[in-house]
Formats: structure tokens, C-alpha cells, sequence
């Protein structure tokens, strides 16, 4: 059972996001909050594995609730934000997912919960262009980063895009065991602890 805290200031979409994921019998909602500050608190009090955080929300923002409880906790953020700058500081605060409303059923959002819960990272398509914009402006940065091997630059590139371990390694016709050998090379040419923050740095938004 994965243990589920819902942030959003807005009653009826924490109410619907509720009644959502009590369809399914491997998801529980075990909280609720209504701003960041909360969510951050409750994170730590009720430890559940994922915290789907609004981006816009009063006393603390989700971003800013993200760089606190992706510490220790996987972040999706679930939003109507979808513009290039917003995603982007989600993804620096530690975010392990992005998922926009309006673009995603039940089962996507219960597979994006499963899947950031398990050390993947979920982008949804609607916020392609801003991924794009960011892989235009990686080119100055990546030549002055630590050279990857060409296997690795292709490893990255789908880690990028979203794929897991599993989709990495059948897209690239290899070994899950060697998929993640390259991404701990990765990791460590790049000076990385995690997806979240390779990506960041990848695409020129990190530290």
C-alpha cells in the first residue's frame, strides 16, 4: 500500500483527488493539506512514500515545499502551471514527477504515484515544450560538463524524457543491470545523487 498526501488549496480538488485514488486498492490517502507550509509538516509527521504538491499555493508555495520534502519523500506535482520557468524550478526543488490537470485519466495518475514512488520520474507531454526549450539551451553547458561515453548521452536522453529503467533497457536493447550501470556512471561523471538532479543539471537548470 502506498501512502499518498494530497496538497492543494483548492477543497474540491483535494476532495476529488480523494475520492480518485480510493478506486484504487494499492493507493491510500493518508492527508490532506491546504498550503505549503502544511504540506511540508505533514509530510514529516505522516511520512507517506508520495506527496502530489500544487504549485501555487498561499503561506508556501509547492516549489518551495518540494526542496524541503524531496529530501526525504517522493514529490509529483500535480498543477494547472505549465509554463517553462514553473517546471523548471520544480524539477531543481527535487521533483520526481510533473503532471498538468486536464491531461491525465485515473490510471495515469495512479501509474505516475507507482511510478515516482519507486525511483522513476514522470513528465507529462504537456509540458514537452518547456523540456524542449531547455534541451536548446544545454549546448554551451553540456561541452563544459564531464564527457559522457555516446551509450551514456543516449541513456540520458531517454532518462530525460521520462523512461524507466525497464523502457530504458528495451528501447536500447540491453540488460536492466547494464542500464543502471550507465546511470550510476552518469551520476557520478555529473556529480549527482539522482534522477531529479541529473535532469536539472542536464538540461541546464541546476546548480
Amino acid at each position: 500500500m502506498l501512502r499518498v498526501l494530497v496538497a492543494d488549496d483548492n477543497p474540491t480538488i483535494r476532495l476529488g483527488l480523494r475520492a480518485l485514488l480510493d478506486g484504487f486498492d494499492d493507493l491510500q490517502v493518508v492527508g490532506e493539506a491546504v498550503n505549503g507550509r502544511e504540506a511540508v509538516d505533514l509530510a514529516a509527521a505522516l511520512r507517506p512514500e508520495v506527496v502530489l504538491l500544487d504549485v501555487r499555493m498561499p503561506v508556501v508555495d509547492g516549489v518551495a515545499a518540494a526542496v524541503e520534502i524531496a529530501r526525504d519523500r517522493s514529490v509529483l506535482m500535480l498543477t494547472y502551471a505549465d509554463d517553462a520557468e514553473v517546471v523548471a524550478a520544480a524539477i531543481r526543488a527535487g521533483a520526481s514527477g510533473y503532471l498538468v490537470h486536464g491531461t491525465f485519466d485515473p490510471e495515469e495518475l495512479a501509474a505516475a504515484i507507482r511510478e515516482v514512488a519507486a525511483g522513476g520520474i514522470v513528465l507529462a507531454p504537456a509540458i514537452a515544450p518547456a523540456i524542449v526549450d531547455a534541451l536548446r539551451r544545454t549546448g554551451e553547458r553540456q561541452e563544459s560538463m564531464p564527457v559522457l561515453t555516446e551509450r551514456e548521452f543516449e541513456v540520458m536522453d531517454l532518462v530525460v524524457k521520462g523512461a524507466t529503467n525497464t523502457s530504458i533497457a528495451r528501447t536500447m536493447s540491453i540488460s536492466e543491470k547494464t542500464v543502471k550501470n550507465h546511470i550510476n556512471h552518469i551520476y557520478g561523471k555529473l556529480g549527482v545523487v539522482g534522477r531529479s538532479e541529473a535532469i536539472a543539471l542536464w538540461l541546464g537548470i541546476g546548480k
